[in-house]
Order: structure tokens, then C-alpha cells, then sequence
């Protein structure tokens, strides 16, 4: 009986942490996104703005 207790308070744990895990992946996915698109539009307007200054 207490293996079998034992046994359901770590799927219990692992199952919980799991949850905080992929929220925390799906944050730092979300940010990471936001800093890449940032980073691309720098480049596309500083890549326009070469441009336009040999005109």
C-alpha cells in the first residue's frame, strides 16, 4: 500500500511540474518571437534607410 501511495504522489508531482514546465516554454517561446521580430524590422529599416541615403 505504501508503494502504490508513493507511486501516485510522484505521477502526481511529475504531472504538476510538466504543466509549469511547457508554461514556461510557451513564455520564453512568446518571447523570444516578440525580440526576433523586433530584431528582424531593425534590419529591414536599416536596410532601407541604406538605400535611400545613396539616392
Amino acid at each position: 500500500m505504501k508503494k502504490l501511495s508513493l507511486l501516485t504522489l510522484t505521477v502526481l508531482v511529475m504531472t504538476l511540474s510538466s504543466c509549469d514546465l511547457i508554461a514556461g516554454i510557451f513564455k520564453a517561446g512568446a518571447v523570444t518571437a516578440i525580440i526576433g521580430v523586433v530584431i528582424v524590422i531593425g534590419l529591414i529599416l536599416w536596410i532601407l534607410s541604406l538605400f535611400r541615403g545613396r539616392s
